[in-house]
């Protein structure tokens, strides 16, 4: 079927453009919104078990600052656009959860009995308790997408078996919800190895009234969402098995080798991250369905989908750390690095210790303040200095990196690189529909 955008992804984080959260949660909630649209009604097929494009997506940031409820419900309107699309309750009992995917039944061509299931929820703790361990036991079974029924009893139907159950999953939170909701265990489990964690601090710019920016071009903005409507329709309707092509089996199999390398990924510590290392494959497999089917009716996957796939999941590793640090039962670690934090949030890196003291005084003592800035120091995080009488933090200039707004920015150039770079023959970046004339004119020069 024929496209109105060239690539669906692309063209809903331009449709994002005017909102003020970064491009990367544009990014992971366009995936997630193309995964509620293929179902379980597409797999790769490995033999001993199936990949399919089903995601846990979770949006981090701290209150109030980068509108992550609207950010995931925006994506989420164009989803309940498709008629045929189940959403399962956002608040999450063994009896809602059931009861829904009795109400998502349905026989599928060629694919047999299906209960596909999209939970949005605005607020991540109406949906999981990580210390049900039960409830995270299924949860990853949904997610590996195994083939077994679901068997639970409803007060209203008995005990009920659901055949081919499929869940897919986006929601938000904070670190502070994490911080008090997720054990040190749950780090190293196998919920939060299957998830995808997307972090940000800070607005991707400030947009007091986005309808007057809209208002502008009115006609394009809704041109452009009746387009990712339509084109999401013919998306839903895609069914079958994947096929990856002889280059991207060349490819799976270098980057397969090069990823479990005794010296690779040394950024991440083995212990703490060593089931999302082994699912990170599966991740990139993941991704790479949704990128195929965001581009094309056809059902294969190319070596560009699962180089996008792997630069798409491998930039999220400084973030999923940036998530987790915090997440510790050990006191003074906390504490450190929420000093540390603080730190390089400054606009320059460096803050008076009297002011830095103000900050932290509702969270600690001021004994386990100076031993937590004395660890810093000692760890070589920060630099105690002086400017006459007043005692400095800062950090050192190694560690200045850029910041989250700024990564985000640059994985989203590079990714449309590699994207523009694999469209089908015969489309190009200037087939996309804007909704900003003086952007599209900047992207046209490029």
């Amino acid at each position: 079927m024929n496209r109105n955008i060239p690539n669906w992804v692309m063209g809903y984080v331009e449709y994002t453009k005017h909102m003020e959260a970064p491009d990367l949660f544009h990014m992971w909630t366009a995936i997630g919104t193309v995964a509620g649209a293929l179902r379980g009604k597409v797999w790769i097929d490995m033999g001993y078990f199936k990949w399919k494009p089903n995601f846990f997506i979770i949006l981090v940031a701290p209150p109030g600052i980068v509108s992550k409820s609207t950010t995931l419900g925006v994506g989420m309107s164009l989803l309940r656009e498709l008629e045929s699309i189940h959403f399962g309750p956002d608040s999450v009992t063994w009896q809602a959860l059931t009861e829904s995917f009795i109400e998502a039944q349905e026989i599928v061509k060629d694919v047999g009995p299906m209960s596909a299931l999209t939970i949005a929820a605005s607020e991540l703790g109406t949906f999981l308790d990580p210390r049900n361990r039960e409830m995270i036991d299924v949860l990853c079974d949904l997610w590996d997408g195994r083939n077994v029924p679901w068997k639970r009893r409803t007060k209203a139907e008995g005990l009920s078996e659901i055949r081919n159950p499929w869940l897919n999953f986006l929601g938000c939170t904070t670190p502070g919800w994490l911080e008090e909701n997720f054990p040190e265990y749950a780090i190293r489990g196998g919920f939060t190895s299957r998830t995808v964690f997307v972090y940000a601090d800070a607005k991707r710019d400030l947009i007091a009234y986005p309808n007057l920016r809209l208002n502008e071009f009115k006609a394009e903005f809704a041109s452009l969402r009746r387009h990712l409507v339509n084109d999401l329709r013919k998306i839903a309707v895609v069914q079958g098995e994947y096929y990856l092509t002889p280059g991207a089996f060349s490819w799976g199999q270098a980057w397969y080798a090069r990823h479990w390398k005794r010296d690779s990924n040394e950024h991440l510590d083995k212990e703490t991250y060593g089931g999302y290392l082994a699912r990170k494959q599966t991740h990139i497999h993941k991704v790479a369905m949704v990128l195929a089917a965001a581009v094309s009716d056809e059902m294969v996957i190319h070596e560009g989908h699962l180089e996008q796939a792997d630069f798409l999941v491998t930039q999220l590793e400084d973030q999923m750390i940036n998530v987790f640090r915090h997440i510790t039962d050990n006191r003074d670690a906390m504490l450190s690095m929420q000093m540390f934090e603080m730190v390089r949030q400054t606009d320059d890196s460096c803050i008076s210790k009297k002011e830095l003291w103000k900050q932290m005084i509702y969270r600690c003592s001021y004994e386990e303040y100076e031993r937590a800035a004395k660890g810093l120091i000692s760890a070589d995080l920060i630099i105690e200095s002086t400017a006459g009488t007043t005692i400095l933090f800062r950090l050192p200039s190694r560690d200045k990196a850029p910041s989250l707004q700024e990564q985000s920015d640059d994985t989203i150039t590079r990714w449309e690189s590699l994207a523009r770079a694999d469209l089908p023959v015969g489309t190009s970046d200037q087939d996309s529909v804007v909704i900003d004339p003086h952007q599209s004119e900047e992207r046209r020069q490029e």
